[in-house]
């Protein structure tokens, strides 16, 4: 099978992304319109109900390196956040620590990072876990 260059795959994501995905509880979208690469993007989750992160809006970074779709992204949260795979300094996400990053596959993409980070957001491990004040940042 023929691989999709990374200009046309980010073209792909990017369309996705500014339609919204599914219920709107994950968006995307380039940092910068005239971004050429396409490397800087802004992602946001809405927390999932019945947890400590209902009715938070929760802003990340997402970088897509050179080598993007063949390496995954790096995250970093800005919004404040109590998760295991998050660095509490300074918000990135350890790849070895999220399952999505740590198994990545080239049919990975920037939403399926962002509904696995909303999916851990409501896990049972993590659904109680005292959090940071709302609207915080790193």
């Amino acid at each position: 099978m023929a691989k999709i260059p990374r200009n046309f795959r980010l073209l792909e994501e990017l369309e996705k992304g500014e339609k919204g995905i599914g219920d709107g509880s994950c968006s995307y979208g380039l940092e910068d319109g005239d971004d050429i690469m396409m490397s800087h993007w802004n992602g946001t989750i809405i927390g999932p109900g019945h947890t400590v992160h209902e009715n938070r809006i929760y802003s990340l970074k997402i970088d897509c390196g050179e080598t993007y779709p063949d390496v995954p992204p790096t995250i970093q949260f800005v919004s404040r956040v109590n998760l295991p795979f998050v660095n509490k300094e300074n918000g990135k996400v350890d790849p070895s620590k999220l399952p999505v990053l740590a198994h990545w596959s080239r049919n990975s993409s920037i939403e399926t990072v962002l509904v696995e980070i909303r999916r851990e957001m409501a896990s049972f491990n993590n659904r109680k876990l005292p959090q940071p004040p709302e609207g915080t940042t790193f």
